[in-house]
């Protein structure tokens, strides 16, 4: 039987002139796209922008919502009320599926950034929050959870459509949460090491963490983060890799 996976990296996180990553290559590469929504990163001209280069490439278009916090880049974590925390992830996902509506595309899936979606993986009452509010604009998305954690039941508990995301450059734990980025060795720099990794789980069908534990999951999809300066060559690395071992890539629900 042939293994399908779709490859999606985070996109559209540059801010008026100054930018961020390189997604006019990245997106030659990837079958999805999480478009920042403005709140961490991005801005509604870089929005339309990387919707039409994702839409030139036949990749699958995604929200990509963060808290707000473009001085952090989303990735400190922060304390929100339940109604406001659902009423962010509305506006942000509104905005997307507003201009994506305006040039002709559709938004295909969903997907939490940062550090919201690192509190979300760990916290499944909060996860049930974010997702019954993208739920609440699009009960029809696909939303991507981070395998084998506190995400998961959250979205299964919701009935929703969802795919198991799993990282390429990111180091795990052995509860299949992701070594922090303060931490050494969190993040992989090396794009042979994250292929072979790749190639590996993709097979079992299993996270591996650091400390050789293998986490039985959903490999629906693997993100290749576009922000570092290895993220390119990661993301080709990966992409040969697979194909090299006969796996089909293309967008979750294609």
């Amino acid at each position: 039987m042939t293994i399908r996976v779709d490859l999606n990296a985070d996109m559209g996180e540059s801010f008026g002139p100054w930018p961020m990553g390189n997604d006019a290559e990245v997106l030659k590469v990837v079958t999805s796209a999480n478009v920042a929504c403005g709140f961490h990163a991005g801005d509604p001209s870089v929005m339309a922008e990387t919707i039409k280069v994702a839409q030139a490439n036949g990749v699958g278009i995604g929200a990509h919502p963060g808290f707000p916090d473009l001085q952090g880049f989303g990735r400190r974590r922060m304390q929100m009320g339940r109604e406001d925390l659902q009423n962010a992830i509305r506006y942000q996902f509104g905005a997307i599926r507003g201009m994506a509506r305006a040039l002709g595309a559709e938004v295909r899936h969903f997907k939490l950034h940062g550090a919201l979606s690192n509190m979300c993986s760990e916290d499944e009452e909060m996860a049930r929050a974010c997702y019954e509010a993208a739920l609440s604009v699009d009960p029809d998305v696909i939303i991507f959870v981070l395998a084998s954690t506190a995400q998961e039941p959250a979205v299964k508990a919701l009935g929703a459509t969802y795919a198991g995301e799993i990282f390429a450059d990111r180091a795990y734990n052995d509860d299949a949460t992701l070594v922090d980025r303060s931490l050494p060795g969190a993040v992989i720099h090396d794009a042979d090491r994250a292929a072979k990794r790749m190639v590996e789980m993709v097979k079992a069908g299993a996270i591996i963490a650091e400390s050789g534990k293998v986490i039985p999951s959903r490999v629906d999809t693997i993100c290749l983060h576009g922000d570092n300066e290895t993220a390119l060559q990661i993301a080709r690395a990966v992409r040969a890799g697979l194909e090299a071992e006969g796996v089909k890539l293309a967008p979750v629900g294609a």
